[in-house]
């Protein structure tokens, strides 16, 4: 390796150093907005399994006072 080809070598490897820091940061980014999602999209998974657990209730609620009222019951 002589003198001259030296420069050119470190400025490739400070190139590549750079795409490296700049994918790395993207994909922190990126980590962190995705595990905001997940938090958003766990707590509405929770929400809406509760308000399922609702419904079934008030439908099987409905089913039991119309099996009351049902003649020869």
């Amino acid at each position: 390796m002589t003198e001259i080809n030296l420069p050119i070598e470190l400025k490739y490897f400070e190139n590549k150093l750079d795409e490296l820091i700049k994918q790395y940061q993207y994909l922190k980014n990126e980590n962190s907005h995705l595990k905001i999602k997940l938090t958003n999209l766990t707590q509405e998974k929770v929400e809406l399994l509760e308000k399922a657990a609702l419904a079934k209730a008030r439908v099987d609620t409905m089913i039991t006072k119309l099996k009351v009222m049902e003649p020869g019951s």
